[in-house]
């Protein structure tokens, strides 16, 4: 089973869109919920991307998106633990109170 061209195109340019939409988000957001939401948005365009090799390659396909999905999962959990702890600090959520590296206030 083989996927058209028109198929692989309208997957490709809506795994394209999610991800530019994610990216213009991340970039303007001033919240670290939206950070975490448009960078899910993201790995929702990868996986979109994903699709067509699982008519060529169903095998390591199946095994690529397996890993992709615990490593997603896992991301999120990590980023929703390091958001509530930074919220139990700061009292806010807003992105102009993180720093970066070892940075001290």
């Amino acid at each position: 089973m083989q996927i058209d061209v028109l198929t692989l195109s309208a997957l490709y340019i809506a795994s394209f869109v999610l991800l530019l939409i994610g990216y213009l988000t991340v970039i303007s957001s001033k919240d670290l919920i939206r950070v975490l939401i448009s960078l899910e948005l993201m790995f929702g365009g990868v996986f979109l991307s994903l699709i067509p090799l699982f008519t060529s390659l169903p095998n390591p396909a199946f095994g690529i998106a397996l890993i992709s999905i615990f490593t997603s999962s896992s991301e999120l959990l990590v980023l929703i633990a390091a958001i509530i702890i930074f919220d139990r600090k700061n009292k806010s959520l807003s992105t102009g109170l993180v720093r970066a590296g070892g940075e001290r206030t």
